[in-house]
């Protein structure tokens, strides 16, 4: 068994792009220019932006389950991203250089596991999470601001 890492769909951000400051801030969403590399990590792309390019930070409901774990978070999103496809067992390099924070979650969306994981040993990690047959999914975090990363299932599981 394996893992597959899952990027955020573009369509629920793309529109964000054709609005203005104002608009944007209406929505509490953000325009911002990357200014370090790495530091922009785009969600969709499963890569950090370059120094200049265009990202929005937006918030996003990454844990719609009904429980008492449902969140949300900021997350940046490039323009004219175009969705990573990491092939089955791969962690994006993106992940690769931070430290994490992978949460395992059950069928009803309540936290089963969690554990902090540098992003070289989380192939290992997913690998053990979701060996547990009480984990369906799991979320990666970026460990330091606490951001959503990516959703990572069993690679049979992978439906998008």
């Amino acid at each position: 068994m394996t893992f597959q890492i899952q990027p955020l769909p573009l369509d629920p951000f793309e529109a964000l792009f054709a609005l203005d400051d104002d608009a944007l801030a209406e929505r509490g969403a953000r325009r911002v220019r990357a200014d370090s590399y790495p530091g922009f990590p785009c969600r969709v792309t499963l890569e950090d932006a370059a120094p200049g390019e265009e990202v929005i930070l937006a918030n996003h409901l990454h844990q719609p389950a009904n429980s008492p774990y449902r969140a949300s978070h900021a997350v940046y999103v490039r323009a004219g991203a175009r969705p990573a496809r990491p092939a089955p067992g791969t962690v994006p390099d993106m992940l690769q250089r931070r430290t994490l924070a992978l949460r395992g979650f059950d069928a009803d969306g309540m936290m089963a596991t969690a554990d902090i994981v540098e992003g070289p040993d989380l192939a290992g990690c997913l690998d053990r999470v979701l060996s547990d047959p009480e984990i369906a999914y799991a979320h990666i975090h970026f460990a330091a601001r606490g951001c959503y990363a990516a959703r990572a299932v069993r690679a049979e599981e992978d439906r998008e």
